[in-house]
């Protein structure tokens, strides 16, 4: 967005006190004073102050200093940003003389975790930003620190401490206490080589070696392309349907452990459903019958705890069940109805595909190559298939958030998958930065061949899939989204439910 500058909003008056930091803690010590809120009313403003730069759109990005200090924010916004900085600190000359007072001078300055804020600024915004600081009575509290660069160098130095806030250009950087050289000089690949290396070696011992190994070379690639999405609709498009005098009703089906229902059952209506909660008691007791429903929702969660699998427990409540048996597979037979199965709705729909017409040959889901639970945000494809709920989604790369312990599709024979590709029935799979399908972690999370996380039957009325389009209906659910995209009401993944609400009142 053009040049920009670093500017540090300091609450702690300059005092660093370093007590009970983390710098303090690498060397086994508590420290003496702890930073405290000495001024509430400054505290106040803070808050107020940021909140209008956030709503007048004046910030390109911020971050606390009070997890490990100035120096561990900058290091945290340069790797979220992947661009390196030059930062010229003030060093604290009250503690000058002793060796001891030596190591403050240049300790306090990078490592307190006093209140304050790191604020990154583009140069056109200054003025309007120490207006709004000066406003809210902070203009004593800021200083220039540095600017970002366009490469992955990193320096930092320090300068003798100037009077009044400093929002101008560069100051001249007084000799630092190492000398005529910067406290830190090193590559934004090289600090991350450093940085994720004691998690890497947890990693390694807690989960599977081969998908951390993955997963830190990854963090330190310099080439890693992020994310990439891409449209081939409009997120906020409706598609065409005949007005009907009654909504179509869908059946949020839920289980002992299921927890997406709420999401869900809010989607569907929002797409123009009349949604209902029917738990699998109602069907026991008979008090709610599948005729009465277009669409069939099985939601995520943990149902029985995953106990004999993953979903297992669910699909035999069904299939051991002949009157229910009966009941799902008349519903599953019927050419106007769909069924969706997410995450552990997923697994329990895969495993009853001997009464789905169409999925003789979907996987069943097994435990994560990574041996853990995944929570992430993912991207995927949305892959050419006859899926009723994908129309006019395919060749997409989405995000979408995923968060399941069991989700590697597993074909009891290679046949099965070879059968799978070549009707089109997989729908969905994991892509990483570049497009191309994702066979490395995280970028797959669970180790899917080819990054298939997504099956359809060959009518395309049922579809599952691991992770969870309900959590990304609306566009304020995505933990992050590029400039320019889904800025409407609508997420990624509206024109799914909205497809659904299509394809009942056209069958209906």
């Amino acid at each position: 967005p053009g040049k920009s500058v670093l500017l540090l909003l300091d609450l702690g008056g300059g005092k660093n006190r370093l007590g009970g930091s983390a710098l303090a803690q690498v060397f086994n010590q508590a420290g003496d004073q702890p930073p405290d809120l000495d001024d509430p009313a400054g505290f106040r403003a803070l808050w107020a102050a940021m909140q209008e730069l956030v709503d007048r759109g004046l910030l390109l990005a911020c971050h606390d200093r009070s997890d490990g200090g100035a120096i561990v924010a900058l290091a945290e916004m340069a790797m979220a940003g992947g661009r390196g900085f030059d930062a010229i600190l003030e060093r604290d000359d009250r503690f000058a003389g002793s060796r001891e007072g030596g190591a403050k001078r240049w300790a306090g300055p990078l490592f307190s975790e006093e209140l304050g804020m790191l604020l990154q600024v583009a140069d056109a915004d200054k003025s309007a930003v120490y207006a709004v600081l000066s406003r809210h009575g902070l203009e004593e509290r800021v200083r220039w620190v540095g600017v970002p660069r366009d490469d992955d160098r990193i320096s930092v130095s320090l300068t003798a401490p100037a009077p009044g806030p400093g929002l101008g250009e560069s100051p001249e950087a007084a000799p630092c206490d190492c000398g005529d050289d910067p406290l830190l000089a090193c590559r934004l690949s090289d600090l991350r080589a450093h940085w994720s290396a004691l998690t890497h070696r947890m990693q390694a011992l807690r989960d599977n070696p081969a998908c951390a190994d993955q997963e830190y070379a990854d963090a330190i690639d310099t080439e890693c392309a992020g994310r990439s999405f891409a449209l081939t609709y409009d997120p906020d498009g409706v598609p065409s349907a005949p007005a009907v005098a009654r909504k179509p009703r869908v059946a949020i089906l839920r289980e002992q452990g299921v927890n997406g229902h709420v999401e869900m059952a809010a989607a569907f209506a929002l797409a123009g459903f009349e949604s209902f909660d029917v738990h699998m008691t109602d069907l026991h007791a008979g008090g709610v019958d599948l005729a009465d429903f277009s669409g069939l929702v099985a939601c995520g969660g943990f149902s029985y705890g995953d106990v004999l699998g993953a979903g297992s427990g669910w699909a035999r409540s069904i299939l051991y069940n002949p009157r229910l048996s009966d009941a799902f597979a008349a519903f599953f037979a019927r050419p106007d109805t769909f069924t969706l199965g997410v995450c552990n709705g997923c697994q329990m729909v895969s495993q009853l595909k001997d009464i789905i017409p169409g999925a003789a040959h979907w996987p069943r889901f097994g435990r994560n190559v990574s041996e853990q639970f995944e929570a992430r945000f993912a991207t995927l494809e949305v892959m050419p298939s006859p899926s009723v709920l994908l129309a006019g989604m395919a060749g997409s790369r989405i995000p979408i958030p995923v968060a399941h312990g069991e989700g590697l599709a597993v074909f009891d024979d290679p046949a099965d998958r070879q059968a799978v590709l070549a009707g089109d029935l997989a729908s969905l799979r994991y892509v990483d930065g570049r497009g191309l399908p994702a066979e490395r972690y995280p970028a797959n999370p669970n180790g899917s061949e080819g990054g298939l996380t997504g099956f359809t039957t060959r009518d395309g009325r049922a579809l599952i899939l691991m992770p969870h389009p309900e959590r990304a209906f609306r566009s304020v659910q995505l933990s992050w989204r590029p400039r320019g995209l889904f800025e409407g009401e609508a997420g990624p993944w509206m024109r799914m439910f909205r497809n659904a609400y299509a394809f009942a009142v056209s069958a209906g």
